[in-house]
């Protein structure tokens, strides 16, 4: 019997019937009741409340729609459905299949520099990377098991991309304009999860007669697979992480490459230590074969990016030391072209921007047939690339190695309210750049979260673990909005200025607000820091433990706007069940007397603590 159907028989068996009468004999003294002032009134608002006929755990269905099927939207497709009883989600992916930039960028050299034993969901460890430092394909490839493993392709919709989202105050609603192949229609949804990433948009810089070149001018993360490099005269532009991969296997196989380099960079040793590939190769044969011991590798493998935290502080020994042990692995990799040093070494600290490991790089600098150009470029011609001290080289190719919309800004416009917060945050805007609460949310915009938004992870620790516990955060939000009645709820514009303020004197301890330009800080030279949490990796995983309700504002379901309203009527489901004698092994009252406690092992740290009956 469903759950309503056995409520409505209940209700009618225990109300009083509205004939019944009480016997009363016709010559009995019926007494009167006087009433006594000093009894409190039994009710004193007005109109009541009417209750809601249904259990307090039979809660509403919400429309999700998660915006991009990268590791943030791979990762929510999993955990949402797990956390969020009676979901209805959806996840729009612009691009032809999943996998965020590791679908983008297929450029030769491709690589995440971060450890790949370091770099997967920690609920789903690999031990059959191929290389220390997995490629992109690699990873790639590892995502689509998992969606293919948890069935999440009943999610996710590709070649969907989301134009606008636009909340509509009378229905409560986001309504989500989404263009396919099909063409356009409106996704009414509940609340929209934004999980487009860092650097989903390429961006390409702007130089004076870039339309005239008749070479192959391309970004790094649009490579062209059909783009033969072979005996080309090849300019690269641009010294982040993608040039310091790309280049390298260009040089091997370039007639010539042209180098240009605005900024000066540190290029660091691996992530993980110069050992790290020792280090894997003699631990994973063994933790292959036993779980321990694949944890303990794991650990002690993750226990040094969550350990590099120090060196982010001005005058700090761990960033002074950091320093002289660049600059002297600089200069041994450059061997004899110590002239290169001193166009190369940033006067800034290190961690000021992003340490760049460039395995390859420096080495492929001292070649002969590259040449380092620290000159500006002036414009772009018919053949090649003009400088401003007036010489020319002619190429093939112009291959832009020139970073991504950092702006930290929605990919898309988000209206609510009369604002576009895609315009509130960028330059220009009010407030002109990134002003998230605590970065997965914004004041003015109900039923917004963000993934991998401004200040989102730490200056240390590993991406994957920081998107499961930004997840989880909003799985808690998105569970909360559908247990309690709450129709909106938006973080306030007082608890987002407190979290500005504690940004805004933060980061000026940090070697992040030094004259260098990142993505941090938007490209800006010394600019606000947005980009990274203003604390430690396990700093974050402190504060996003629990939401601190009392920080957001709510609108509820309730027409008469009751906040206790979800309380129903008083029963919950596993009440009507025992009451209709329809007892069985599912229907537990008492799930907290289990085993542990037989056996004296209760954790009373986490115990009553869980949000759903074991």
């Amino acid at each position: 019997m469903a759950t309503r159907s056995r409520l409505e028989a209940i209700h009618d068996h225990l109300a009083p019937s509205e004939t019944s009468t009480i016997a009363v004999e016709s010559d009995a003294e019926v007494p009167s009741i006087e009433h006594n002032s000093a009894l409190p009134p039994t009710r004193t608002i007005f109109p009541p409340l009417e209750l809601e006929e249904r259990p307090i755990d039979d809660v509403r269905s919400l429309r999700v729609a998660v915006v991009g099927a990268g590791v943030s939207g791979i990762t929510s497709a999993i955990f949402f459905p797990a956390k969020v009883p009676k979901i209805d989600l959806v996840i729009y992916e612009r691009e032809s299949d999943i996998g965020g930039v590791w679908h983008t960028n297929i450029y030769p050299g491709v690589r995440c520099d971060v450890p790949a034993h370091a770099y997967q969901a920690t609920f789903e460890p690999s031990t059959t990377w191929s290389t220390a430092y997995a490629e992109g394909a690699e990873i790639k490839s590892y995502w689509k098991k998992i969606v293919k493993r948890h069935g999440l392709e009943k999610h996710i919709r590709l070649n969907h991309k989301v134009q606008k989202a636009e909340w509509s105050e009378e229905n409560g609603k986001w309504l989500v304009n989404v263009e396919n192949e099909e063409g356009n229609f409106v996704d009414e949804v509940d609340f929209i999860v934004t999980a487009t990433g860092h650097f989903s948009d390429p961006k390409l810089p702007k130089y004076l007669g870039m339309d005239e070149f008749q070479g192959v001018l391309r970004h790094s993360s649009n490579w062209d697979p059909d783009f033969e490099p072979v005996g080309k005269r090849i300019a690269v532009i641009g010294n982040g992480a993608s040039g310091l991969q790309v280049l390298p296997p260009l040089q091997k196989v370039a007639t010539r490459i042209d180098h240009y380099a605005r900024n000066k960079t540190w290029v660091a040793a691996p992530i993980g230590g110069e050992n790290l590939e020792q280090f894997v190769a003699e631990r994973i044969e063994k933790a292959r074969s036993s779980p321990d011991e694949y944890l303990k590798f794991r650990k002690e493998l993750e226990l040094q990016l969550f350990s590099r935290f120090g060196g982010i502080f001005k005058g700090a020994d761990k960033n002074n030391a950091a320093r002289e042990s660049i600059t002297r692995l600089m200069a041994t990799r450059l061997g004899e072209r110590t002239d290169l040093l001193d166009s190369i070494v940033p006067d800034f600290a290190p961690n000021c921007r992003r340490l760049t490991p460039g395995p390859g790089y420096l080495e492929a600098l001292t070649a002969d047939n590259v040449e380092y150009v620290t000159t500006s470029i002036e414009k772009f011609t018919r053949t090649g690339i003009q400088t401003t001290d007036g010489v020319h080289r002619e190429v093939d190719a112009v291959i832009c190695s020139t970073g991504h919309d950092i702006s930290f800004s929605a990919a898309f416009p988000i209206i609510a309210n009369g604002v576009d917060l895609q315009k509130a945050w960028r330059p220009g805007g009010d407030p002109g750049f990134p002003d998230s609460y605590l970065t997965v949310g914004a004041p003015g915009f109900p039923n917004l979260l963000i993934l991998l938004g401004p200040n989102a992870t730490g200056p240390a620790g590993t991406l994957c673990h920081s998107v499961e516990n930004q997840v989880t955060y909003c799985a808690k939000v998105l569970r909360k909005a559908s247990s309690q009645g709450i129709r909106s709820m938006a973080p306030s514009a007082a608890a987002t200025r407190d979290f500005r303020a504690y940004c805004e004197s933060f980061f000026p301890r940090t070697v992040m607000s030094e004259h260098c330009s990142s993505w941090y800080n938007g490209g800006v030279k010394g600019g606000r820091v947005h980009g990274l949490w203003p604390g430690s990796a396990a700093h974050v995983n402190f504060v996003r433990r629990e939401p601190r309700w009392e920080d957001w504002e709510y609108t509820y379901t309730n027409a008469q706007g009751n906040r206790f309203a979800w309380f129903g009527n008083g029963w919950t489901t596993k009440d009507i069940a025992a009451a209709s004698g329809e007892s069985n092994i599912g229907m537990d009252l008492t799930p907290w007397l289990q085993a542990q406690a037989v056996e004296g092992n209760v954790d009373i740290r986490s115990y009553h603590e869980h949000w759903f009956d074991s």
